[in-house]
């Protein structure tokens, strides 16, 4: 530690971490395209998903090919998006590898879906929970930390339904969890 450094009051100290939560709360609202695009994605995709399954559709599950495009467009606007950012803080640093372990995740249960029988939905939407929740409560936005729980309810239904209709509750879940509060927080970054 730096013997020059000055040491902070108790004033200080909050400032600086206020001014912190402030920074990430309007990161998070720049970047409430990702909820909505995603969420529209995946709502599409379950949704569609439970409508292939009622029609007697040989493959459904080819409807999630619609996440390959999506990921391309995303990588790409974001890394578009690196040359924007000019100081990245402790929340964007813990958020940035919250949601890449999340992504990891999810394609590790994709790729080993078969070993437990592609009864993936209840198990994606409770891992979906947590850097939500999470997101949540580091940028102190009620609506995305509802949106954790939202994820964790639905994944305990979804455990309690027949496969089938699984992918209706992922649909809701998407809603909740990542469509509305992707809503709230484009109002308010237009309203600002």
């Amino acid at each position: 530690m730096d013997p020059q450094a000055k040491n902070l009051t108790a004033e200080e100290s909050l400032a600086i971490i206020t001014t912190m939560i402030s920074d990430a709360q309007g990161k998070v609202q720049r970047n409430s395209f990702f909820f909505l695009f995603w969420g529209w994605v995946v709502a599409v995709a379950n949704i569609g998903f439970y409508i292939l399954i009622q029609a007697g559709v040989e493959h459904p599950y080819l409807i999630w090919t619609i996440t390959i495009p999506a990921w391309i467009f995303t990588i790409i606007k974001m890394l578009r998006r690196k040359h924007e950012r000019v100081a990245k803080s402790h929340f964007d640093y813990i958020s940035s590898w919250l949601w890449m372990s999340f992504g990891v995740i999810i394609f590790t249960l994709v790729f080993f879906g078969g070993k437990i029988n592609y009864q993936l939905t209840p198990v994606i939407l409770i891992v979906s929970s947590i850097p939500t929740f999470v997101s949540g409560i580091i940028v102190r936005f009620k609506p995305l930390v509802a949106g954790g729980i939202a994820f964790w309810i639905c994944g305990v239904i979804a455990f309690l339904v027949p496969f089938d209709t699984q992918p209706l509750i992922g649909g809701v879940a998407i809603i909740c969890g990542y469509l509305i509060p992707g809503y709230i927080l484009k109002y308010k970054t237009d309203k600002a």
